[in-house]
């Protein structure tokens, strides 16, 4: 077995690439969940790169999975892995993968939808922390709009845990061009709004629906706003005025979640 032990390698610099993001680079998958993930779901992975053993026995069955699918798979030194992976203690274990681009239809299925859309959310970490909560809840895909952080960034996908991987997540930087995509596919635009909107759990959200969650700290523009059919607010106990963005798609879709299983506002 040949080990990669020079951290000039191309594909260490593969990896440092696609970790500074972009539409053209591939994904960069960190850890070992993310990867098992991707082999779960199907996500065509170019190559993996895994510090030398030892593994344990569930490492070791991903590993055979990752051979068997053709996947190159190559070993490096604890040390190479260091330079390919972004974070401050690798796992032992990166790929690169294709990059999803699914259309907005994506979100759509199955009726009646329940779709999350992120305007102008920054924080990467906020990004995949609504994602994995928007896959709990029941959502059936989410659109990030705007300046919105890159779902498939690295620190996105490990603050989603993988349920980027599962849930359809979709990029349209044109947010007035997701919302029409949405209302003409029949979904309803319920936006957060700090106060003066209905009591959130008052708020009818048993037919296909897109709940918009605004960006850290300014939350949604006055145009936007007026553009939708709903507004509803948290309430909230004096001094606090904002809740975190995740939290706020977490309380929403949940109460969506809930009037869908009961039938009842």
């Amino acid at each position: 077995m040949s080990v990669i032990s020079s951290r000039q390698h191309p594909l260490v610099r593969a990896c440092r690439e696609a970790a500074r993001g972009g539409r053209d680079q591939p994904l960069l998958l960190d850890g070992w969940h993310l990867v098992a993930e991707a082999v779960r779901t199907g996500l065509p992975l170019a190559q993996v790169a895994v510090a030398v053993a030892p593994w344990s026995d569930e490492e070791a069955a991903l590993l055979d999975e990752v051979r068997a699918s053709g996947v190159p798979l190559t070993h490096v030194t604890g040390n190479v892995l260091e330079a390919m992976s972004p974070v401050r203690t690798p796992s032992g274990i990166v790929a690169l993968a294709e990059r999803p681009d699914p259309a907005i239809d994506a979100v759509l299925r199955p009726s009646p939808a329940l779709v999350l859309v992120g305007a102008a959310l920054q924080d990467p970490g906020n990004v995949g922390a609504a994602i994995r909560v928007a896959e709990a809840a029941g959502a059936t895909g989410a659109v990030f709009t705007g300046a919105s952080a890159d779902p498939w960034g690295w620190k996105a996908l490990r603050a989603a845990m993988g349920s980027s991987l599962r849930l359809p997540v979709v990029v349209e930087p044109d947010l007035p061009a997701a919302l029409d995509a949405l209302q003409q596919a029949g979904l309803r635009l319920v936006a957060t709004a700090p106060r003066g909107g209905t009591p959130f759990v008052d708020a009818a959200l048993t037919g296909p629906t897109a709940v918009l969650v605004g960006g850290e700290g300014p939350g949604l523009a006055p145009d936007l706003l007026a553009r939708c059919d709903t507004l509803v607010s948290i309430p909230m106990a004096a001094p606090v005025e904002s809740l975190n963005v995740a939290v706020t798609a977490g309380l929403l879709l949940y109460e969506a979640r809930r009037q869908r299983v009961d039938g009842t506002r």
